[in-house]
């Protein structure tokens, strides 16, 4: 069974990205520019993803090239996201993305990970 409130929260901000340009999978727009950590594979996870044992990152934003741009960091809804700013900052650091993006789907943070990140 998944945690149906990280799932809404999860399922609303994967559409705030695709309609801000970002997707999964290959289609008529060019290649997937959204990742899980290499090694991580989406269709894998099968129906109860949050509840993985090894912590991976919820949504990886490529560059036009594929390189990691963003992590970005999703919490439930009635979670402050910024208390994932340490956790997003070891996934930033370990993929090479230069950003985070900390959120719940309804509030949303935004820095460079080794520094301070500034509510939006």
């Amino acid at each position: 069974m998944t945690n149906s409130k990280e799932a809404k929260a999860r399922i609303k901000i994967n559409k705030l990205l695709e309609e801000s340009g970002w997707w999964f999978e290959d289609n008529e727009k060019g290649k997937a520019n959204i990742a899980l950590e290499a090694g991580v594979k989406l269709s894998e996870l099968g129906d109860d993803f949050e509840n993985v044992t090894k912590g991976f990152i919820d949504f990886l934003l490529l560059d036009k090239d594929g390189r990691a741009l963003v992590v970005v960091e999703a919490k439930r809804q009635s979670i402050d996201p910024l208390s994932a700013k340490e956790q997003a900052r070891i996934y930033a650091r370990n993929s090479g993305a230069r950003f985070v993006i900390l959120s719940n789907g309804n509030i949303h943070y935004f820095g460079i990970f080794y520094m301070a990140i500034l509510r939006l």
